[in-house]
């Protein structure tokens, strides 16, 4: 079975550079359709959790603290199976590993959507935490697969806005299917869905352009490292150039600068529904909505951060992380710090805030890593930087449920949340990420 999901030996070249041309503008345009639409179908069979937390809450089903819990399997699980997944990547055949991730954690939702029990919530979150650690390594192979280094920081950019897609349609639509039909919806739609999307993935998917007979992207862009590095990567394996990947100080550096932005993250993704409920008052279709619009303006914060940039930075990423660090800090204390009603204020502070964010996860989640190691182990960099970034967010997880129970209190049968303790760690978790992004300012990218 392992070997049905290895990349196949490359096939006879084709000759035509007419044809080659011709492939190669084909199956790029389906494949970054496929890869970004997937991915952004991904995020919707991880999210469900954060929008029927208030339900789950208000029927006594679960506490905040155990809720918690359960949104921490799924980190703890994913971070790891993010490591493994990317490792595993460098040597597979994406267009059978990205859909078949998609349609494991498709099922392991229509699941959840009928058990109560606890402990079993806490397993199959885990379970789904460490299948959908297919999505991003995946993904961020192929693209190396099928563009070249001149491109990665545009396609990156683009492929990027696919969390902003997958959390605008659960935050916007299964919040609607939540506040229709209840709980159980909000598992059963996406899981419906995403059972179909993965089918429709596999057929527009492709392994890599040798396996077509096609070059290398980078033969065919014209997009080789000098001759001396590439002799060095080709005689080295893909198995000793991903042992290479922990001996790289920024990696680490990188890694930890991911993990406290996806501390506040998450935070937001996974308790940000709640606090516009409890905090400020709003229903959860308005909770919901200001939330989509926060990942609508993610999408263009992906694709500007990576234009900017390419064109204006000559890809050098430290600059553009610290211009859009310091305007998302300056949008979390809108957000959280400054007292305020104003519904319009909030909303342009949510909008900012995913603007820059996605433009950030992009640059610390995976694309200034794989910037500086070799192609063949952009699947390994993404594991090791997803680890780092999801032990984060399983913090978080443990330590918001624990500050919001924490801060709990009944008052004539009816729960109160205090949010002030857990908000001083949500954005002191953003500014550190900012500290140690800005130390890698001299580090420049390299075959």
């Amino acid at each position: 079975m392992f070997k049905f999901f290895l990349a196949g030996s490359d096939a006879p070249k084709i000759t035509d550079k007419s044809k080659i041309a011709r492939l190669f503008k084909s199956h790029r345009l389906r494949i970054m359709l496929a890869i970004t639409g997937g991915y952004g179908f991904y995020y919707t069979c991880r999210l469900p959790l954060s929008v029927v937390k208030k339900p789950l809450l208000d029927s006594g089903i679960f506490t905040a603290n155990e809720l918690g819990m359960i949104g921490s399997a799924f980190f703890y699980a994913y971070a790891f199976g993010k490591l493994v997944n990317g490792f595993l990547a460098d040597h597979g055949n994406m267009k059978r590993v990205l859909p078949m991730g998609l349609l494991l954690t498709a099922l392991v939702n229509l699941v959840m959507g009928n058990v109560l029990l606890l402990a079993l919530w806490i397993v199959l979150w885990g379970i789904n935490g460490w299948v959908q650690g297919f999505g991003a390594p995946g993904s961020v192979v192929t693209l190396s697969q099928w563009f070249s280094n001149r491109e990665r920081g545009r396609y990156y950019g683009i492929w990027s806005t696919a969390h902003s897609i997958g959390e605008g349609l659960t935050f916007v639509g299964t919040a609607a299917l939540v506040s229709l039909l209840g709980w159980h919806s909000g598992f059963w739609g996406p899981g419906i869905l995403c059972v179909i999307v993965s089918v429709v993935m596999y057929i527009m998917m492709e392994d890599r352009p040798q396996t077509l007979g096609l070059p290398s992207i980078a033969e065919f862009n014209n997009d080789m490292p000098n001759a001396e590095e590439q002799e060095q990567i080709d005689k080295t394996s893909t198995l000793e150039l991903q042992k290479l990947v922990f001996k790289r100080p920024a990696i680490w550096i990188l890694g930890l600068s991911s993990a406290m932005m996806y501390v506040t993250r998450y935070a937001v993704n996974s308790w940000g529904i709640l606090y516009l409920q409890e905090a400020r008052g709003f229903s959860l279709i308005e909770a919901g909505s200001i939330l989509g619009l926060n990942t609508v303006a993610g999408i263009l914060g992906c694709v500007a951060y990576g234009f900017i940039s390419d064109k204006l930075f000559d890809a050098k990423r430290p600059p553009v992380t610290l211009i859009f660090g310091l305007l998302e800090v300056i949008s979390l204390f809108f957000i959280f710090v400054i007292p305020f009603d104003n519904i319009i204020i909030l909303t342009a502070a949510f909008t900012l805030y995913g603007f820059t964010l996605s433009g950030i996860l992009a640059a610390l989640g995976g694309l200034f890593a794989t910037d500086i190691t070799p192609k063949k182990v952009t699947g390994a960099v993404m594991g090791l930087i997803g680890v780092f970034s999801y032990l984060g967010a399983a913090i978080q997880e443990q330590v918001s449920g624990f500050l919001i129970e924490k801060n709990m209190n009944i008052v004539d049968g009816v729960r109160h949340y205090d949010f002030s303790s857990v908000i001083v760690f949500w954005v002191g978790a953003s500014v550190i990420s900012l500290i140690l992004a800005t130390s890698l300012w001299r580090v420049k990218p390299k075959a």
